[in-house]
């Protein structure tokens, strides 16, 4: 493909975006199958334009005065963002071939313009209705917030799950399959592989096997500030994917279980009645997991939902059961009041994940934030029924908004006086003594990752064993008692809120 017919694709393209609900991934992938003629290079190249265009699309839409076509947002991202001058433009606008017709005068003038100041909302590139939330949530570093969310593109972060590998195999494996993985800085059972260029991870044998999840670090990290522990019981009340739901299981595993148990080898041979025979071949077993007396429950509203979760449970080596919720949080009835911990990882915006899918930040809009804020009350009261005295209720989403997360729990504590804060992190003295007899090392220090023969140990802090030293010391630079915000401008992760509760009567 020329670079014009690139062009003219990356605009169909985005116009196709804004016109559904699907992930620019998706569609990006669609369009592929679509058209065979492009080669890997003509992908990557207009998947690179798509995606300059997602992120800047507030400041390209201002620059080419309110238009928000795919066309123009093209025209107005070769200018501000590529720096190419108006003669270049025109050139790859010439309309021979697959490319796109030529400039018209109000194109021309429009990139031909001295930028006026540009607006505070254009140049951090959100949501016009987003900037005042920001500015109530961070103050005077809102603007760095908002580029670390909008501007960069997210590494690809996996989870070793300990049932089945160490840190350290599971890095050699990768760097036999020709990556370069890194250890995350503050989740013990981390790694992290650069998006450039972006790594097919479903491909790969480890995570096949089981032996790797993708998963945010901000992911496994709240997971593990849940506090789960073998023999407890454990509720992922919105479990969607599973992703969480498995980072809760890999916390339950019993002691001495850093290793699946495989099924004992069978005979080759049997004695019969009338001599010696081969053995007849059984359908084998996968091996699972040694986890202590406990249950690991999953629920969500969505059945479909429900039902992809048990080949990646079953690919892990875990156990959960699945509860299908009912449109008022029906069908947990048999568990009420019974649960250790029962985590709530609330549906929201998603606005914590614009820097994979920065189409949904202008895909929102002001009423579908109130709308999330009401779901997550109604959610929360709801989840909260099911915790046992003496146990623990984790309130969690992925949103960067003020309303959808301090809002919420200030709410929630005003309903509900029974549910006393619990600290994110405790007293360093103690957790440092604690994370001693922790399942997980701490990737900070020399003694490297749990071997597998090893006994593993449990942490009875909220922290747990997946947190490293540098970790330890992060959150507790961010924590605000019970609650703890991360975010990309602040620990490199996805944005992420979590507040954490004990329930007292």
């Amino acid at each position: 493909m020329t670079p014009a017919a690139r062009l003219a694709s990356a605009a169909a393209i985005i116009d196709r975006i804004s016109a559904g609900k699907a992930p620019a991934e998706a569609v990006l992938k669609t369009w592929g199958t679509e058209n065979r003629y492009a080669g890997s290079r003509d992908r990557r190249a207009i998947a690179d334009q798509v995606y300059k265009v997602l992120r800047a699309r507030g400041r390209l839409v201002w620059a080419m005065g309110g238009r928000e076509d795919g066309r123009a947002l093209v025209i107005g991202a070769l200018s501000l963002i590529d720096g190419l001058s108006v003669e270049a433009i025109e050139a790859l606008h010439s309309g021979d071939g697959y490319g796109p017709r030529p400039l018209s005068k109000q194109e021309r003038s429009r990139i031909s313009m001295t930028a006026d100041e540009v607006p505070g909302w254009v140049a951090a590139g959100l949501p016009e209705f987003v900037v005042e939330d920001f500015r109530n949530t961070f103050g005077d570093r809102w603007a760095e917030e908002a580029a670390g969310l909008m501007v960069p593109r997210a590494p690809i972060d996996l989870r070793v799950n300990g049932a089945r590998a160490t840190v350290d195999e599971v890095m050699a494996e990768l760097r036999a399959a020709g990556l370069s993985p890194e250890r995350t800085p503050w989740s013990a059972w981390g790694l992290r592989l650069s998006a450039e260029p972006p790594p097919n991870v479903q491909a790969l044998e480890a995570f096949k096997a089981g032996r790797i999840e993708i998963q945010d670090e901000g992911s496994q990290i709240v997971c593990w500030l849940a506090g789960v522990e073998p023999g407890m019981t454990v509720v992922d009340y919105c479990a969607g994917g599973g992703g969480k739901t498995l980072g809760l299981a890999m916390q339950g595993l019993a002691d001495g279980a850093s290793r699946v148990e495989a099924a004992p080898p069978e005979p080759e041979r049997i004695w019969t009645p009338t001599g010696w025979v081969d053995a007849p071949k059984s359908k084998p077993k996968a091996a699972t997991v040694t986890q202590a007396e406990g249950r690991l429950i999953a629920c969500d509203v969505v059945q479909k939902r429900l039902d992809n979760i048990r080949p990646r449970l079953a690919r892990a080596g875990v156990e959960a059961e699945l509860i299908h919720l009912g449109p008022n949080g029906g069908g947990v009835e048999d568990i009420v009041g019974i649960a250790d911990v029962v985590f709530v990882d609330a549906p929201c915006t998603g606005s914590g994940t614009w820097r994979r899918r920065p189409e949904d930040a202008w895909r929102l809009k002001p009423e579908d934030v109130d709308r999330m804020h009401s779901l997550q009350m109604a959610i929360l009261a709801r989840a909260a029924k099911l915790v046992k005295p003496g146990g623990r209720l984790v309130y969690v989403t992925c949103s960067m908004l003020r309303v959808e997360n301090e809002a919420t729990v200030d709410h929630f504590e005003e309903d509900h006086p029974g549910f006393a804060p619990m600290p994110i992190l405790p007293p360093r003295g103690r957790g440092a003594a604690e994370r001693g007899r922790g399942s997980a090392p701490d990737t900070g220090s020399e003694a490297g990752p749990l071997r597998h023969d090893a006994k593993p140990r449990r942490a009875t802090s909220p922290v747990g064993g997946g947190i490293t030293d540098a970790g330890w010391d992060k959150l507790a630079g961010l924590a605000q008692g019970h609650r703890l915000r991360m975010s990309p401008a602040t620990t490199d992760t996805d944005g992420f809120f979590v507040a954490l509760y004990e329930r007292r009567a």
